[in-house]
């Protein structure tokens, strides 16, 4: 998908795999991510993650040029000024569990490096945007699933960063909480990028402006939710339309193979 402007995120001919494995886990990857949400969609397996750890520098990419924010982070070594500028929530994040919510969020603060005298307000601010100002003093251990992954993105945000990465966010989350969480990233997209992955179509459909879907480390599909839709034939199985172009874009894959 041709985005205007400059890039947040732009991908040529990546491939990644790790150690000494003979499959790529992304075989040639291109695509451009500017404003708004993306979302990444594919089966367990398909490069999600991959992908996401390697714009944050944890894993190695081969070959091709991977810019973000306009670093090409393939052949540049990382540095503070570009971390300080992404923040980055893996689906299994750890933590403390006797730390209280505040505790937890300041913690990240100091972990990203923002300034001592800053750390108390950046992290009051984090809280209140993800709406957990009643909880800030509870303990991380004593907080519900939903509650839980807004502490992780408050981490991930609490340095005002341009670009956001949610690896799986709503997974385990009722459909109440699901509901709070995509009103929640839209409020963060209003001035920054958000990059996540997921699962669930009716969550894409809901959030994203750009859809990226990956399959065994191919980027098979790059385009909007209308254009996704319009793939289906109709005679795939699911009950909406792009729940049906999903599945036969990837039909059309194994077919291949």
């Amino acid at each position: 998908m041709q985005c205007s402007g400059t890039p947040v995120i732009d991908a040529r001919e990546v491939c990644a795999r790790y150690g000494r494995e003979s499959v790529w886990r992304l075989d040639h990857v291109s695509a451009r991510i500017s404003s708004g949400v993306t979302a990444l969609v594919g089966k367990n397996g398909a490069g999600k993650t991959t992908l996401m750890k390697a714009l944050v520098g944890l894993t190695r990419v081969q070959q091709g040029s991977l810019e973000v924010l306009g670093i090409d982070i393939a052949r540049e070594r990382l540095d503070h000024g570009l971390l300080g500028r992404v923040g980055y929530l893996s689906q299994d994040f750890g933590y403390v569990p006797s730390f209280t919510v505040r505790e937890f969020i300041e913690y990240g603060a100091w972990l990203k490096r923002v300034p001592g005298a800053q750390i108390s307000e950046r992290a009051a601010a984090a809280i209140v945007s993800v709406g957990l100002t009643d909880s800030a003093r509870t303990k991380m251990r004593k907080l519900s699933g939903g509650m839980r992954r807004r502490a992780g993105i408050a981490q991930a945000l609490v340095h005002d960063p341009d670009l956001l990465i949610l690896d799986e966010p709503t997974t385990g989350l009722d459909p109440e909480q699901r509901v709070r969480f995509r009103e929640l990233i839209r409020n963060l997209a209003e001035n920054r990028t958000v990059l996540l992955s997921s699962h669930l179509i009716e969550d894409v459909r809901a959030l994203a402006e750009q859809v990226l879907i990956l399959d065994e480390g191919r980027l098979i599909f790059d385009g909007t939710i209308a254009e996704l839709e319009q793939r289906g034939s109709g005679t795939e199985a699911g009950d909406s339309p792009l729940e049906r172009g999903y599945l036969h874009l990837l039909a059309r894959e194994e077919a291949k193979r």
